[in-house]
């Protein structure tokens, strides 16, 4: 280690309180006093453009911040030297409109206070301000985070669930990441809106015996449901943009719907089905399922805790210029 290495190594363990954000409601009030309408007013416009926006952006902030936290890593882009986030494989089917949403309103507050607003704190006041315009609670979100100087393919694996993984490691991942079981249960709510691509669901509902395909009904789902998911998904094969909704009965909108479904069989992915009938979350699940005021109390501190967890400062990170790119960055 070089003799900078070690005085910040000495620096940094002599006053750990440095690594610590000073987050605050009010980060931006004097920086860039419009921060927070020019955000509500893009969000705003790209909703009502384009309607999935909500659950697209709600994904990707869960993708960010599930990875070293909330640290927009997500959004920079693979160059020749080096794969990012964004290109794991478990991170392809991230839609578009989510990182063009980002895009828009880190262009409209560059215009208005320049290399000011950091593209992790755009993340999460977006996602705060999607999760409210479809019917969800309100989040007390914090800002103050800087961006990563670094993002890189290889540290995806492990860190987001797969629908086919056992609860046991489903509950590890979040774990790993400072929630509890409750919380975790709390945080999947989010699958009340949006929808997930045939393939991440269809060894579930499709017999692997042709025979007897038309028939098979997975343990936990309605039969009816899962004769209906094969129709939609016949040819998901050749079209991989193939989907179904999440919440089969209130895809649009943020309610405790997903928990009722899951009650009687409209899980749609494994790992969705599994937890009502794990004896660590089916009691979560039962509380949602029958007080949406509960979820929504949850489902908001959960957020918070969340979005405020191994948060980047001036010592680890910047405010990127641009979202996609790193500010050194040469092409």
């Amino acid at each position: 280690m070089n003799s900078c290495g070690l005085r910040c190594l000495f620096i940094l363990l002599s006053f750990p309180y440095l690594l610590q954000a000073d987050l605050s409601s009010d980060y931006y009030s004097k920086t860039c006093p419009d921060f927070d309408q020019t955000l509500v007013q893009v969000v705003t416009d790209k909703q009502i453009a384009a309607p999935t926006t909500a659950a697209g952006t709600l994904r990707l902030f869960f993708h960010d911040c599930m990875v070293d936290g909330c640290d927009a890593s997500i959004l920079v882009a693979s160059t020749s030297g080096k794969t990012s986030e964004r290109d794991a494989d478990i991170n392809h089917s991230l839609p578009g409109d989510a990182f063009d949403l980002i895009t828009r309103i880190k262009t409209a507050l560059e215009l208005k206070c320049p290399n000011v607003v950091s593209c992790s704190d755009i993340l999460v006041g977006a996602t705060r301000s999607l999760v409210k315009m479809v019917g969800g609670p309100r989040i007390n979100v914090k800002y103050g985070r800087k961006d990563s100087l670094d993002s890189d393919m290889n540290r995806v694996e492990g860190k987001l669930a797969r629908p086919n993984m056992t609860m046991d490691h489903i509950i590890s991942i979040f774990g790993s990441a400072g929630l509890t079981v409750q919380e975790m249960v709390a945080l999947v709510g989010s699958h009340t809106i949006g929808f997930s691509h045939c393939k991440e669901f269809a060894s579930r509902i499709f017999n692997s015996n042709a025979e007897h395909s038309a028939d098979f009904c997975p343990e936990g789902m309605n039969a009816k449901y899962a004769a209906e998911l094969r129709k939609l998904c016949a040819n998901y094969t050749k079209d991989a943009e193939m989907s179904a909704f999440n919440d089969v009965f209130t895809p649009g909108k943020f309610d405790n719907m997903y928990y009722k479904n899951l009650q009687h069989g409209y899980g749609l992915l494994e790992s969705d089905q599994a937890i009502a009938f794990d004896n660590r979350t089916r009691p979560f699940v039962d509380l949602y399922a029958a007080n949406e005021t509960a979820f929504f109390d949850a489902f908001a501190k959960a957020m918070e805790k969340f979005s405020e967890q191994r948060v980047k400062t001036e010592l680890n990170g910047d405010v990127r210029r641009r979202c996609d790119q790193y500010n050194d960055y040469r092409g």
